[in-house]
């Protein structure tokens, strides 16, 4: 064999190991980046759950914005409103101007219970 050969083939050899080498690193990285992904997607979707889990409680329709952010600490105010917001909740300032969130499907319950009680609610549908 000539040495130009042999110097063609250890080349090739590098190449070779060099490419498995650098595919190995890569797929270990995007593991990792895979599984940090996955964490902060369940964090999200374990918040709205527990969201929807105060605002359906079977004897409040409404939760303060204070009391949510308690239960739900760990984010910002706004990040929190987000998320009450895919969590199917609809904002309510009341008389007082303190913040309120109730889950949509629960307007008609909300507005139900009012009525019994002879009170004036906010509805999703009221225009201002």
């Amino acid at each position: 064999m000539s040495p130009e050969m042999i110097a063609g083939l250890f080349g090739l050899l590098g190449v070779l190991v060099g490419g498995v080498i650098s595919w190995w690193a890569q797929r270990d990285r995007a593991s990792t980046d895979l599984k940090i992904a996955l964490e902060a997607v369940k964090t999200e979707h374990m918040a709205e759950k527990t969201a929807q889990h105060f605002l359906s409680h079977r004897g409040y329709t409404d939760r303060s914005f204070h009391l949510l952010s308690e239960r739900l600490g760990g984010f910002g105010e706004d990040e929190l409103r987000r998320i009450l917001v895919r969590a199917g909740a609809v904002r309510y300032t009341r008389g007082n101007g303190e913040e309120y969130w109730r889950l949509l499907s629960r307007e008609p319950e909300a507005i139900a219970r009012a009525r019994e009680k002879g009170e004036r609610t906010e509805s999703a549908d009221d225009d201002h």
